[in-house]
């Protein structure tokens, strides 16, 4: 695990002596963290970087002269001061570290060969270095019933805890989910949850990762290997797009776990649950390991020759008949940097097309995202700035972003104005919460914006509460940063686009941060995985000349986007749908529309680790390598390029995507360019691309580019819009709120044995005000009808859905929200009834 001491800038010098040797520190810093800085490593179990300190172990004891003579005080708990003595070794402090190992020792249980934590245990190591060698006490140890599953996949062995606090710190400071607490007095205290209460986090497992002895310990790890029998390298999560560093470890050419990194841009060593348990969906038996062709009603396995010219002659049949345009992909957004960017050039420059589209219709253009000025997360979380968030709730969709914005909020004074559908994870630290009603969005961030409230309010937002946040913004004491993403999915990107254009125009210093899910959506838009795109953030327009040079040709005209090349498919217009790791049927917000893509189109080529439900309609399914499987690059959403590397082979005769590419051209004819390496890719990427000016395999393999490198953030053209306009909302009726949740019925989550029963249901959310009048009482059947279709669900009366709004979920068991829906509506009204 990585503890290291938080990265710091010294403005304020003071020198102190450590040991007999002076040293140049920050004045303020802890002696603690001074110390190891300049090589003097002092112990400590409670003590962790990220958070607080409480100096409740006494194990970081030393001896501090600060003027009045040396004493044994915590360096944990005290500030540097200008000439300040420091002895870490003396034999007061020996003696002091020996005694409080001995008392921690008294009850613990010396179970090092059998416990989890054997092998990487501090407990372990400091007895070896520090402690007394042996014990005095000969009375019996204390016993618990062990383990108890405290959640789905954390369980706790309270005998061999310390009491350091760092799990109930982490619970109530960190992630603001108090579920795990210290309970009873004296001898008899101990860390537990509290009765039929579990500790339903969605963070839980940064617990087992920062506990300092084998007290907290994950299910799907637990007995599974010991610290000398695994290998690791460090790479990139890419679980949502917020690209939290990790280490990946394994044993016997299997995944076993993730551990976070202490990457002080991004995600300082947390981590989510879904992304830190997402190995068991890598090492998933379900997993394809050789090419399916359909025979019939069912798909046969089949040798790659055999799979690879089929579908190459699939292809070719298709533009010899209809043109390139009867080709489409859909898909691309978690792959890596180089294989978005091969089946980029394969689509646009060997097959000609350009419906090609990274994102499944619940993102944002794709100028947009890479055209605005960007800001980073640090940027977003600058201590006493002030932020705009209208983008989706953070805690369910980018669960470390969430915790940065929110660390921000309560600890470094910044602003966040929360402009959202219904109240999110953020709302608690917010400074101000609106929650505009579908189709509302724009006309709400005017009056913020701009200052200019309506007399009468927005909707159900009043003109104190606008004015209100309008005040905060006014008085911002720099620039405004913006967090965009699509906070509604029952309503049309080009709202969201309505409400940028506004901040632009009054704010023209904003910078902006996309908070768009999927892993590499941001990478797959730099490479040209867009329709009207080419790689290096440039359009079909602007960038024809530099890559019709560098790939021979590219399309004229700008393509489809996925709605579109749904809605050609279900006509007859695409006849060859290639799905890269994308489930239409699951992903998208129409189902119907999906179904009859998938039904319309003559061929399905599915590009996948897994066959899911869309590929079970496939004519031809490719296996290709998941995470940690292959080596490469991904983006993050601030455009932070990473590194991934393989740390274990994919399974049967699993391929990389970009292989596949490669492979695809050659047979139709064409030539990517590369022969041995996915570096060959990348380096043809950056040398024609602006945008990665710099950022070329040598640079990314610096020491000082562990965290990665930014993209230039300067921004590029973005296209003007119609505005979009809306029906009159019926006042029997309701607008749809669709939001996701970060356990739902996904492939990689479905193939989780541990976390797969946390996936959420469906209900039917009403605020007090609209349930009222319709007499609906909580957990009430209540039918919902629009003008697509009907619904039945039970209500949940919550007061966080604003008046005139009833919010579901999507992709959930329980009721499939996207019965109501229509891709081609600007909102989506739902009336709703009592059953």
């Amino acid at each position: 695990m990585s503890e290291r001491p938080r990265p710091i800038e010294i403005t304020d010098p003071v020198d102190i002596t450590v040991n007999g040797e002076t040293f140049t520190v920050q004045k303020g810093e802890l002696v603690i963290d001074a110390c190891e800085r300049n090589g003097s490593y002092i112990p400590r179990f409670c003590y962790h970087p990220r958070m607080n300190p409480v100096g409740m172990c006494r194990m970081c004891l030393v001896e501090i002269d600060a003027g009045r003579g040396p004493a044994l005080q915590p360096s944990c708990m005290i500030n540097v001061t200008p000439d300040m003595s420091v002895n870490t070794e003396s034999d007061a402090v020996a003696k002091a570290q020996d005694g409080v190992l001995e008392f921690l020792l008294a009850n613990h249980p010396l179970d090092c060969p059998v416990c989890d934590k054997g092998g990487e245990c501090p407990l372990q190591d400091q007895t070896m270095a520090y402690g007394p060698g042996e014990s005095r006490w000969v009375e019996e140890k204390r016993h618990y019933e062990k383990p108890i599953a405290i959640s789905e996949t954390v369980y706790l062995d309270r005998e061999r805890c310390i009491l350091c606090d760092r799990c109930t710190r982490f619970a109530s400071e960190v992630a603001d989910d108090p579920l795990i607490h210290f309970m009873g007095r004296g001898s008899g205290t101990e860390v537990n949850t509290f009765p039929d209460e579990p500790f339903s986090s969605y963070f839980s497992g940064n617990t087992v990762q920062i506990c300092p002895v084998g007290a907290l310990t994950a299910k799907p790890y637990r007995f599974r290997a010991r610290p000398w029998d695994l290998d690791e390298v460090e790479s990139t999560c890419t679980n949502c797009s917020v690209g939290c560093r990790i280490t990946v470890e394994s044993s016997r050419n299997q995944l076993l776990r993730f551990q976070g990194v202490d990457s002080d841009p991004v995600n300082w060593s947390w981590l989510c649950d879904k992304g830190r348990f997402s190995f068991e969906a890598i090492n998933s038996p379900a997993r394809v390991t050789e090419p399916l062709v359909r025979d019939g009603d069912d798909l046969v396995p089949a040798r790659w020759s055999e799979a690879l010219s089929g579908a190459a002659g699939t292809i070719r049949a298709a533009i010899d008949s209809r043109g390139p345009a009867s080709v489409a992909v859909i898909g691309g957004a978690r792959l890596t940097n180089e294989s978005a960017y091969a089946w980029a050039r394969l689509a646009k420059s060997i097959i000609g097309t350009d419906n090609v589209d990274a994102q499944l219709g619940d993102g944002l253009p794709a100028d947009v995202v890479v055209g605005l000025p960007g800001a980073t997360i640090d940027d977003v979380c600058r201590p006493g700035g002030t932020v705009l968030y209208f983008g989706p709730d953070p805690k369910e969709e980018l669960p470390v972003l969430f915790l940065r914005l929110k660390h921000a909020a309560v600890n470094d004074r910044t602003t966040i104005i929360e402009l959202t559908p219904a109240t999110t994870g953020l709302t608690p630290y917010a400074k101000a919460s609106l929650h505009p009603r579908s189709g509302e969005l724009a006309a709400v961030v005017r009056a913020v914006v701009t200052g200019e409230v309506p007399t009468d309010g927005v909707g159900p937002l009043a003109a104190d509460e606008l004015r209100s946040a309008a005040d905060l913004v006014a008085s911002a004491g720099g620039p405004v940063t913006v967090v965009i993403g699509r906070p509604n999915l029952a309503e049309s990107a080009d709202l969201v686009v309505a409400a940028i254009d506004e901040v632009r125009s009054a704010l023209p210093d904003a910078t902006f941060l996309p908070a768009l899910r999927r892993g590499n959506v941001r990478g797959a838009l730099e490479a040209g995985l867009a329709p009207g795109r080419l790689p290096g953030r440039m359009s079909l327009t602007d960038g024809s000349e530099t890559w019709s040079t560098v790939w021979g040709s590219v399309p004229a005209e700008p393509g489809l986007d996925t709605i579109g090349i749904l809605e050609a498919a279900a006509t007859g217009s695409i006849e060859v749908l290639i799905l890269l790791g994308s489930d239409p049927l699951n992903d998208v917000t129409d189902r119907s529309l999906a179904r009859r893509a998938l039904a319309g189109a003559k061929s399905v080529i599915v590009v996948d680790p897994f066959v899911n439900e869309s590929g079970r309609s496939a004519q031809i399914v490719l296996p290709v390598a998941a995470f940690s499987e292959c080596s490469g690059t991904t983006t993050s959403l601030e455009g932070r390029v990473t590194v991934l590397d393989q740390k274990v082979t994919p399974p049967g005769t699993a391929r990389t995507d970009w292989v596949l590419a490669a492979d695809l051209a050659q047979r139709l004819g064409g030539d990517l360019g590369v022969h041995s390496s996915h570096q060959e890719l990348w380096a043809e990427l950056v040398a024609n691309s602006p945008a990665h000016s710099g950022v070329d395999s040598a640079a990314l393999a610096a020491p000082d580019a562990v965290d990665g490198i930014v993209l230039s953030l300067t921004g590029a053209p973005v296209a003007a819009r119609e505005p979009l306009a809306l029906p009159a909302q019926n006042a029997y009726s309701l607008r749809l709120v669709l939001s996701r949740v970060l356990y739902d019925g996904g492939t990689l989550l479905s193939q989780s044995p541990s976390s797969a029963g946390l996936a959420r249901t469906q209900s039917a959310r009403l605020s007090p005000a609209d349930a009222s009048p319709l007499g609906v009482v909580d957990g009430q059947d209540v039918k919902l009808t629009s003008a697509h279709g009907s619904l039945t669900l039970p209500a949940v009366i919550d007061k966080g859905v604003p008046r005139g709004s009833v919010a579901l979920v999507h992709n959930v068991t329980g009721g499939d929200a996207t019965t109501l829906m229509s891709a081609s509506d600007a909102v989506c009204d739902v009336r709703v009834e009592v059953i």
